[in-house]
Parts: structure tokens; sequence; C-alpha cells
């Protein structure tokens, strides 16, 4: 019975120990091999997509480009009425018309800062340490019956991004972060799905599901192209 006891005690210790063992490197060097390899990733320059987008059961297009390092931009079109958000490595745009602000006006520091990431095309958890960020693995979650490794970022401008990285697919499934917008505080969740690799490699979530403080955006991807030409005049901001 001893000899039982001592077995099963050492299977727990080394369970335990291997558990202790997976760090957030080991994750996140499987997410990159999930995404196609860090040399694929490595050689994403720009991204083209068209999406269907509905906002509070409100239904709308969509359309995006984004030039790695350099630009993003997004025009979301309701019965003709067309919301702008555009972000470059200078600043930041936007206009929106159903807000009553129908011409470009200038985003504010913090609010540039946040969509700035977006020029990261590979994602911040890309080359992360070359960019000034610290990862931290924060056990495990569930998102939506599916269990996944919990991955906090810390970006070099101190900002924070939670990752949830499915420990079965080590695909990408929320994240979620913290900004203020009108002087209030506000928590950004993003669950990503629908999965598909790309013809030329790329794997690509066409599928997301955005809350922002209980705003619910849901965006389905019909079409995204990797590495096509995007004219570096798209980003530039009107002359009202």
């Amino acid at each position: 019975m001893k000899v039982l006891t001592m077995l099963s005690l050492l299977t727990v210790f080394s369970f335990s120990q291997s558990v202790k063992a997976q760090t957030a490197d080991d994750i996140l060097h499987k997410w990159l091999d999930a995404m196609g390899g860090r040399d694929k990733l490595s050689k994403i320059q720009s991204l083209y997509a068209e999406n269907d987008v509905t906002i509070m059961n409100n239904p709308g297009t969509s359309k995006t480009y984004a030039v790695n390092g350099k630009g993003f931009k997004s025009e979301t079109d309701f019965s003709g009425q067309k919301i702008i958000d555009c972000y470059t490595v200078n600043g930041g745009w936007n206009i929106n018309p159903l807000a009553g602000q129908p011409t470009a006006v200038a985003m504010p520091a913090a609010q540039v800062k946040f969509g700035q990431l977006s020029l990261q095309l590979a994602g911040p958890l890309f080359d992360y340490v070359a960019k000034g960020s610290k990862v931290e693995l924060q056990g495990k979650g569930d998102v939506n019956g599916s269990s996944a490794y919990k991955i906090l970022l810390t970006t070099a401008d101190s900002i924070p991004i939670l990752f949830y990285i499915s420990d079965n697919t080590y695909y990408i499934l929320k994240e979620t972060m913290k900004t203020s917008a009108g002087g209030q505080d506000l928590e950004i969740s993003t669950v990503h799905s629908d999965y598909r690799k790309t013809q030329d490699g790329y794997v690509l979530s066409y599928s997301q599901e955005i809350n922002v403080g209980g705003l619910v955006i849901t965006i389905a991807s019909k079409k995204i192209e990797i590495n096509q030409a995007i004219p570096a005049a798209i980003f530039d901001m009107p002359k009202n």
C-alpha cells in the first residue's frame, strides 16, 4: 500500500512539474506554427478585406485596408452613411456622420495609441521581445466551452492585452483590453472564430465578435487578400 501511495505521489508530482514547465514562450511557439510559421508571418506586408458587419442588429458592410507598420483604415457603410477610422504612425482621424461628425476629425492621443496596435499585421504577440513588450502566463480559462491558455501581454506603451489561446488548435480564441473614451474606461473583448488557411498558407480568423462596453459588433469576412498593393495616399486625412 505504501509503495502504491508513493507511486501515486510521484505521478502527481511529475504531472505538476510538467504543467509548471509549460511557459508563455512554449505556447507562443505553438501559436506561431498554427498560424503558418514565423517566416510566413514576417512576410505580411498588407491586408485588404471585405466584410459583412452588424452593430446591435443593424447590418452593414465594411472594407479594411492595412499596410504593416504604416497605416490602417476601415470604412463601414450603413445605408449610405460611411463611418471611417484611420490610424498611421503619425496619428489618427475619423469620420462618423451617424454621430453628427460628417467631416474628418483628428483622434485624441489615447485613442490613437490604442488604434496603432492595428498597424502590426502579424499581431502584437509576434516578435514581442523586439517590440519591447512582456508576456506572462496566467493559467487557463474557458472561451465558449473551449479550454485556453491565458497570456497577458504588456506592450512597450504599457497597454495590457489578455489573450486566450486554445490548448488544442493554438489559435487565439479571445482577447481583452481596456482603454478610455470620452473620459470613460472601457473594456473591449474580441472573440475570434472561423479560422481558415488561405491559398498562400496564411491562417486567418474570418469571424469576430467585438464587445465594446456592451456594444456588440460582429464582423464576417467575405474576402481577404494578403500582400496586394495598397496606395499610401488612402491613409491621408481629407482636407475639409
